[in-house]
């Protein structure tokens, strides 16, 4: 995995992708808990916004520099080689 000293792009873009993520999940969470109009629909949008931005997390955690945009493509879906515990 990358680190802060050895690749400071990278690990920057990484860091986004998980700032942003925490960001829009507690979005999700907050209107979950306040909006009695959420519905299946918006959770599954706004949940997919989380996973994308995870999934980008992932792929970019041996990334150096910037993707190029097929790898920000390929980085966009879920993982093949991450699986649940």
């Amino acid at each position: 995995m990358i680190s802060k000293q050895s690749a400071p792009v990278g690990w920057s873009m990484l860091m986004y992708e998980l700032e942003d993520a925490k960001e829009h999940l507690a979005n999700l969470i907050l209107a979950m808990d306040t909006d009695a109009e959420y519905d299946e629909a918006n959770m599954r949008i706004d949940l997919g916004h989380v996973f994308s931005h995870l999934n980008r997390a992932w792929h970019r955690r041996d990334v150096p520099e910037d993707l190029t945009e097929d790898q920000w493509k390929k980085a966009s879906q879920f993982p093949v080689d991450l699986s649940p515990i």
